[in-house]
C-alpha cells in the first residue's frame, strides 16, 4: 500500500493489545484519518508531536508507530516521550526495541536530552522493550484521566 494509505493499514493493524495499551478506544476510518492528519500537520507547523511509522522490508510495508512528544504534561525541559505499538504480526522481532533508538537519536539531534516511556505496570512487553534500551523505572504518575503509567526514564 502506498503512503496515502497509511491510515487505513494504520486501522486495520489495530488488535485488542494496540486498542488497549495504547490508543485509548477502538478507532474509526474517520478518527484514524484525522490523526494522520494532525501528525502531518505537526512536522509542517514544527509542533511538538513527531510520529513515524515504523516500516520493514524492501516494500516498506508499515508494521506500526511510534511518536515523540516533545510538549506533554509532566515533562520537565529537555524530556521527550516516546510511545510505540506494532501490529500483531510484526511483534516480536525486536522491532520497537530498533525504533526507540532511532527516535531517541532524532529527539537528541532536536536538543532532548531525557527519554521517557510510559508503561501501563500491566503492559510488560512494553516495559521490556524500555529495559532492553536502558531505561530504568523512575516513578509511577497519573496521567490526566488519573490511569497511573510506570515512568521509564533515559538520558539521551
Amino acid at each position: 500500500m502506498g503512503r496515502s494509505n497509511c491510515p487505513l493499514t494504520h486501522l486495520a493493524g489495530e488488535d485488542e493489545l494496540l486498542v488497549r495499551w495504547l490508543n485509548g478506544g477502538p478507532g474509526t476510518r474517520a478518527g484514524t484519518e484525522a490523526y494522520f492528519r494532525q501528525c502531518m500537520e505537526q512536522w509542517v507547523t514544527g509542533g511538538p508531536l513527531r510520529a513515524f511509522g515504523v516500516r520493514v522490508g524492501t516494500q516498506a510495508a508499515l508494521a506500526g508507530t511510534i511518536d515523540l512528544r516533545f510538549e506533554m504534561l509532566g515533562l520537565a525541559s529537555g524530556q521527550v516521550n516516546i510511545a510505540y505499538g506494532l501490529y500483531p504480526a510484526w511483534r516480536g522481532r525486536g522491532l520497537a526495541t530498533h525504533a526507540v533508538n532511532l527516535v531517541c537519536q532524532y529527539a537528541t539531534a532536536q536538543g532532548a536530552t531525557q527519554a521517557v516511556i510510559q508503561v501501563d505496570p500491566e503492559n510488560p512487553a512494553s516495559a521490556a522493550v524500555a529495559h532492553r534500551w536502558g531505561f530504568t523505572y523512575a516513578t509511577q504518575l497519573p496521567d490526566a484521566d488519573g490511569t497511573r503509567f510506570d515512568w521509564y526514564i533515559r538520558d539521551i
